[in-house]
């Protein structure tokens, strides 16, 4: 297999049927800000945003400084772009860790199952991974089912797990083999 890095530079961009994933550029500010600054949107995932200087700051920190496993998520028909999702790999356990965050104007549409679902692919079918999880506060439940529709199982909760905005919180967690991906395929 070529390295991950390799595999990930060649599928920085990935179109499904109603959505491309593609790098993410200070150009992408104000869509991020629409929702990174609600706090009903970043309530579980991260600090809501102040101001759009504090948007460019974290796009430049996160996506722009490490591009590669990390995606927008943008609608094929209008190019807005609607939320994020990533993978972080790790090379030694041949696994990756999905997270992801969608503007909630979009929730209930099936994006964010369509894009884990193309990224699930990539991670079995291109960079040859043995395991992809997924983690959520057990206070939003609604992250939760976008895994179990991705077909990951629950794994157990981790009490008191992380902080999350001056708060530790349990995190469910939930994955997904390769055998299991296929044998769903």
């Amino acid at each position: 297999m070529e390295s991950y890095s390799y595999v990930l530079a060649e599928h920085q961009t990935i179109q499904t049927e109603r959505l491309i994933l593609r790098p993410i550029t200070l150009a992408d500010a104000r869509d991020i800000f629409e929702y990174a600054s609600d706090e009903d949107n970043t309530k579980f995932v991260f600090d809501t945003h102040p101001d759009i200087d504090h948007t460019r700051k974290q796009i430049a920190e996160y996506f722009v400084a490490t591009p590669l496993g990390k995606y927008g998520i943008t609608l094929a028909e209008t190019g807005k772009l609607i939320g994020t999702i990533d993978l972080r790999i790790d090379t030694t356990a041949k696994s990756g860790c999905l997270g992801y965050a969608l503007n909630k104007a979009f929730w209930g549409n099936g994006y964010m199952t369509e894009a884990g679902f193309a990224l699930l692919d990539l991670s079995f079918n291109k960079l040859e991974l043995e395991r992809v999880f997924s983690v959520h506060d057990v206070c939003n439940p609604a992250s939760g089912k976008v895994m179990q529709r991705l077909g990951m199982k629950y794994e157990g909760t981790l009490r008191k797990s992380r902080l999350a905005k001056k708060v530790l919180v349990d995190d469910a967690y939930y994955s997904i083999l390769k055998e299991e991906y296929s044998n769903e395929k």
